[in-house]
């Protein structure tokens, strides 16, 4: 396993188990699994001229409430990850881990000084000045959703920088951090619109944070980074009106019965709070590498954790996804 590797390698998983990549009932990766009602015909759009993106930006400013000149997109989140290390050069890395891995590769690229802080345990240790604060809210790999406004005058005392990352907030019914936009001259929030509208193909990633922060940044990127098929297809998603409050309920119906299975299966030892679409799971006498071995003949995939920091040879995390994807996992643990 390589040091940042992720799930979601269903082709990989597919040549593993000989099987079509069809067949795999992948629970690796935490992309809804509910689809939102579109009404594109991709083969009339009109491809030929650059691409002009201000209706894109409208869309997704109203989606998240804030003004156009506070937010810049991205070719995905990580791509507004590593854009946002390279424009700040700062010398101090300050992450709350476990988290997204991205944010590690990150911060050892463009040469920061790393210091991790374990959320679980010492989630209130001082961090130090001037240092790039990496939050992600709900967390990875666990889905806990924190309230950090103590936090945040923590770090705004340090004059620290700090990036939240919201990628899995539309899960949740809490509210996103752009309401203490204009009390924190450098709060940067990230949002990952692919999570939720069950799209990681499609790379868009929004960063939001204060008008003269974004102008900044937006002087150093390229005039064209999406395409014509990127925009319009989040366009077209955020016009169906009834996708949030159905996806939500679906995944809440899904996430109940998972967390049954979890509690009625002697090879769990605990699962993690979680407000996501995905649980950590610590396992009792069986690793995550055999228990995937087990779980290979029934094609489901699941993602072993054993490269986020604070974990083990025993974590997983197990997507939320429909409840008859999930009766193949109950089969392949009851076996």
């Amino acid at each position: 396993m390589t040091t940042f590797e992720h799930g979601g390698d269903v082709t990989a998983f597919a040549k593993a188990c000989d099987c079509e990549v069809a067949e795999v009932i992948d629970l690796s990766s935490n992309i809804n699994f509910i689809k939102p009602s579109i009404e594109v015909n991709f083969n009339t759009l009109e491809i030929a001229p650059y691409p002009n993106y201000g209706t894109l930006y409208e869309a997704i400013s109203s989606h998240y409430g804030v003004k156009v000149e506070d937010m810049e997109l991205f070719n995905g989140g990580s791509s507004a990850i590593f854009t946002l290390f390279k424009h700040l050069s700062l010398k101090q890395c300050t992450i709350y881990s476990p988290a997204y891995l991205e944010y590690k590769k990150a911060a050892t690229l463009f040469g920061y000084q790393l210091h991790i802080i374990d959320r679980f345990e010492n989630r209130h240790e001082e961090v130090k000045e001037n240092s790039f604060v990496i939050f992600v809210n709900p967390s990875t790999p666990d889905g806990m959703f924190y309230s950090i406004n103590k936090l945040l005058e923590q770090w705004k005392k340090k004059n620290c920088t700090v990036l939240i990352d919201e990628s899995f907030i539309e899960f949740t019914p809490f509210r996103s951090a752009t309401t203490l936009l204009h009390r924190f001259h450098n709060l940067y929030i990230l949002k990952s619109m692919t999570k939720f509208f069950g799209a990681a193909g499609i790379r868009i990633g929004t960063l939001i944070s204060q008008a003269q922060n974004i102008k900044l940044l937006q002087e150093k990127e390229p005039l064209w980074k999406l395409s014509t098929f990127d925009s319009s297809y989040i366009q077209a998603v955020l016009k169906d009106k009834n996708f949030k409050v159905n996806s939500r309920q679906k995944n809440l119906e899904s996430k109940r019965y998972l967390i049954d299975i979890l509690d009625n299966s002697p090879m769990v030892k605990k699962h993690y709070p979680s407000h996501a679409n995905y649980i950590l799971v610590e396992l009792k006498d069986i690793t995550a590498k055999e228990l995937q071995e087990k779980l290979l003949p029934y094609k489901v995939m699941v993602r072993s954790c054993e490269n986020f920091d604070r974990l083990s040879a025993y974590h997983v995390r197990i997507a939320v996804k429909s409840i008859d994807d999930l009766r193949h996992l109950k089969k392949a643990l009851d076996a």
